[in-house]
């Protein structure tokens, strides 16, 4: 990053960092009466007010992003989308400034984003009880070994998902999956022997769990794909302005048939087709990436 980069990324992150404080000190006081009060239509009534004032948040940064960087967004496919829906988002992982692009081009086009997030980040100042008020869902994983010594622990990342989801019912929701799980390296792709070019492979089981519990309500899948010609950025190239442009393509797709009820983890001929699927949709993906990149 040049010298001359150095104030602008500085004023920007100041920025979000007030208009943070600025809505989440009223989404937490509101989050403190949902939970003291446990009346089931009260509560749904507040977790409106609370995304209201998320969407207020994310449009507030959306705003100061493009104002102060200058990155132009390029996207294509928004156009058969409807706030109202209740969606599955679908989107390759390439870099933090991932989320602030999702955000800035789903705002009010479509429900409110939820993510599945690493139990860790309920840690993070400000944000983790910003992100607990608004039921984002946080998943502990547990290691092969662990379940090896503790096989108690076995299914509980599933339990929490469906409890996660049933909290998904009352309002619209866009519940957000990157299906690779973790970030694109270089060394990642090696190390995960990647049969894409661009892409890690899918883990397709977070998904099967999400369309199992919620797939009665959910009226479509939307596939992201996100390319940045410049590179792979961080979040401070974002905010510095050396982010040029992002090329974003989303596509609207029906509900997978036959896939939606059944046990993905004990069935096999289900955890085959679901595979099938997922692997045939990124498969898809990759070479979408390849010709956006040229």
């Amino acid at each position: 990053m040049s010298i001359r980069e150095i104030p602008r990324a500085v004023v920007a992150f100041s920025l979000i960092v007030v208009s943070t404080l600025v809505h989440a000190t009223p989404l937490l006081l509101l989050a403190l009466v949902k939970f003291v009060i446990p009346l089931a239509r009260w509560r749904v009534a507040v977790s409106g007010l609370l995304v209201r004032l998320a969407e207020s948040w994310v449009g507030v940064n959306s705003r100061l992003v493009a104002s102060l960087t200058g990155t132009v967004l390029h996207v294509e496919g928004l156009d058969d989308l409807r706030y109202g829906g209740w969606y599955l988002v679908l989107c390759n992982h390439q870099s933090w400034a991932d989320i602030p692009v999702l955000q800035s081009i789903f705002h009010r086009r479509i429900p409110f984003l939820k993510f599945f997030l690493k139990q860790q980040l309920i840690w993070v100042p400000v944000l983790g009880l910003a992100w607990w008020a608004l039921d984002f869902p946080f998943m502990r994983r547990y290691t092969r070994d662990v379940l090896q010594r503790r096989p108690e622990l076995r299914g509980k990342d599933i339990e929490a998902t469906r409890r996660a989801c049933a909290k998904f019912r009352d309002l619209p929701v866009s519940v957000m999956n990157f299906v690779e799980g973790t970030r694109y390296t270089p060394a990642k792709h090696v190390a995960l022997k990647s049969p894409y070019t661009h892409l890690l492979p899918p883990r397709a089981g977070g998904v099967a769990f999400v369309l199992q519990t919620m797939g009665e309500l959910l009226q479509a899948v939307v596939d992201v794909t996100i390319v940045y010609p410049g590179g792979r950025p961080g979040i401070w190239d974002l905010l510095s302005g050396r982010v040029r442009e992002v090329h974003v393509h989303v596509r609207k797709l029906p509900m997978p048939d036959g896939m939606l009820q059944g046990d993905y983890e004990n069935d096999p001929a289900l955890r085959e087709r679901f595979q099938t699927w997922i692997n045939g949709l990124w498969a898809e993906k990759d070479a979408r990436v390849s010709a956006m990149s040229r």
